[in-house]
C-alpha cells in the first residue's frame, strides 16, 4: 500500500523544481511549520536498489533553504554548510518528509536542522537527521 501525499493534504511544489531532475517538491502546513515532501521512485536508486543518498542530500538542502529563507524574511538564502546523518535506507515509492526547524537567526546567517522521515502506507519511520548553516545574501 503506497502513501497519496494528496490525499494527505500536501501540495505539490510545481515552481520549486529541485536540479538535475530529481522531483518536484511537496508542501504541507501542519502545527504552524511547513513541511516538505518528496515522491521517491525507481530513477532516485543507487545500484543496491535504495534510494541514493545524494538525492536524500539534495532534497534536505532545497527543504531547508525554503525554511532558512522564510527565517530570514524571504531574504535570498546559501547553504555555506550541511550535515547529513543518514539512520535508515529509503526504497523506492516511498515518501520522504523533512521536518525543520530554526535554531538560530543572526544577521547574516541562519541555522537550521530536520528530521527526515520515509512513509510507506501507514508505516513512518526515521531515515535522517541534518543540520546546516545558511548565509543570508544581502544587496551591499
Amino acid at each position: 500500500m503506497s502513501f497519496d501525499p494528496a490525499a494527505d493534504g500536501w501540495r505539490v511544489m510545481p515552481g520549486a523544481a529541485m536540479p538535475g531532475g530529481l522531483g518536484v517538491p511537496w508542501a504541507k502546513r501542519s502545527q504552524g511549520n511547513w513541511l516538505y515532501g518528496l515522491l521517491t521512485d525507481p530513477d532516485h536508486a543507487n545500484p543496491a536498489g535504495v534510494v541514493h543518498g545524494g538525492v536524500l542530500m539534495a532534497f534536505a538542502d532545497h527543504g531547508l533553504s525554503f525554511i532558512a529563507w522564510e527565517a530570514a524574511e524571504r531574504a535570498p538564502c546559501t547553504t555555506i554548510q550541511l550535515n547529513t546523518h543518514f539512520l535508515d535506507a529509503i526504497r523506492p515509492g516511498e515518501f520522504i518528509e523533512l521536518h525543520g526547524e530554526t535554531t538560530r537567526r543572526t544577521r547574516g546567517l541562519v541555522f537550521v536542522r530536520g528530521l527526515l522521515v520515509a512513509r510507506q502506507g501507514d508505516k513512518v519511520r526515521e531515515v535522517g537527521a541534518v543540520d546546516g548553516i545558511w548565509r543570508v545574501l544581502r544587496p551591499r
